[in-house]
């Protein structure tokens, strides 16, 4: 008796702990306003643009405008806290990058969120590695002539990136370890500048993202000598990867993914999964791929593993590094 008791007054707690809106949302309503698709970098960015190509293919599979909101600041913690905290209720998503949901973890084990327990999967979006461009004018072809360039002249050559403890810096740092070599990183506020730099001479390399560095790599402005990914990336299929060119095992992605806030209903987190993978797999395959995505639809448990790789990855190359955290900002 003392069992079914207790059986009985946990499932009627649950059931009370159901909101009717949400309810409602389970048995099919969903979604009948619009849904907000929070980016927690600027507009333009390089993840900017992937989540504005998927937010107006849901608009039209689902018959309710995705409106892109761009919430940036803080590395892109300052979004991502913004998902954690809203209701989930369906009409909040969030795009989650390696950089909210792996570096930043890995740097402060006080973050004012739970990268896994606070938010509900969805799914993975894909993986766009870094190109290492270089300015053209440096002595190195490709990289190994690169390294051996860094190994005579150690800590001379410096690279830039959007800031200090982010993806893009880190992954200068693991390619040093590697590479057996030491580089100088050099901060920006925003890595339009950088590039300008770099163009000028001013930069000797950058690990950027691929879709913005197109132009300038067909342009003959910069050289691109490797990306930083497992495989070569279709909009660039003759750069090799780090590893081809001569650094066996190197291998840094910027991934991305889109979450909603935990609890969300299921039945809200299947049907969006199930969207997004037709999209990837039809609709915006060919748009993101010609941005250096390597696309990943699956299950949304994907997105934790995800997580959980790089998060160990990160700490390691950020304890080798003696990397802190940034100041507030």
């Amino acid at each position: 008796m003392i069992r079914l008791a207790l059986t009985l007054t946990a499932t009627l707690a649950s059931m009370l702990a159901v909101s009717p809106s949400a309810v409602a949302q389970t048995t099919g309503s969903w979604p009948d306003k619009p849904i907000r698709l929070v980016v927690p970098f600027p507009a333009g960015s390089g993840t900017d643009i992937p989540a504005r190509i998927i937010g107006q293919k849901l608009t039209e599979v689902l018959g309710q405008q995705v409106v892109v909101e761009n919430r940036a600041g803080a590395s892109g913690t300052i979004g991502s806290e913004a998902v954690a905290r809203a209701a989930p209720d369906g009409y909040t998503l969030g795009l989650i990058t390696a950089s909210t949901h792996a570096l930043a973890p890995a740097l402060n084990p006080k973050l004012s969120y739970d990268p896994i327990g606070d938010f509900a999967p969805v799914g993975m979006i894909g993986g766009t590695p870094y190109v290492l461009v270089i300015y053209p004018g440096l002595a190195a072809k490709d990289v190994r002539e690169l390294i051996a360039l860094a190994k005579a002249k150690p800590g001379t050559l410096n690279y830039g990136s959007a800031g200090p403890a982010s993806l893009a810096h880190l992954s200068g740092e693991l390619f040093a370890s590697m590479a057996g070599t030491t580089l100088t990183h050099v901060p920006y506020k925003a890595s339009a500048q950088s590039v300008t730099d770099m163009i000028a001479g001013r930069l000797d390399m950058q690990f950027a993202t691929v879709g913005p560095m197109l132009s300038n790599i067909r342009a003959g402005q910069l050289r691109a000598l490797a990306v930083t990914g497992s495989e070569r990336v279709a909009a660039l299929p003759d750069v090799p990867t780090i590893a081809e060119a001569g650094v066996p095992n190197y291998e840094a992605s910027l991934w991305m993914a889109i979450v909603a806030p935990a609890n969300t209903p299921a039945p809200i987190v299947e049907r969006l999964n199930r969207e997004l993978n037709i999209i990837l797999n039809t609709h915006a395959r060919e748009a993101l791929i010609a941005q250096g995505f390597q696309l990943l639809p699956g299950a949304p448990d994907a997105v934790q593993k995800w997580i959980r790789t790089d998060l160990e990855k990160w700490r390691q190359v950020i304890a080798k590094a003696h990397i802190q955290a940034p100041p507030p900002q």
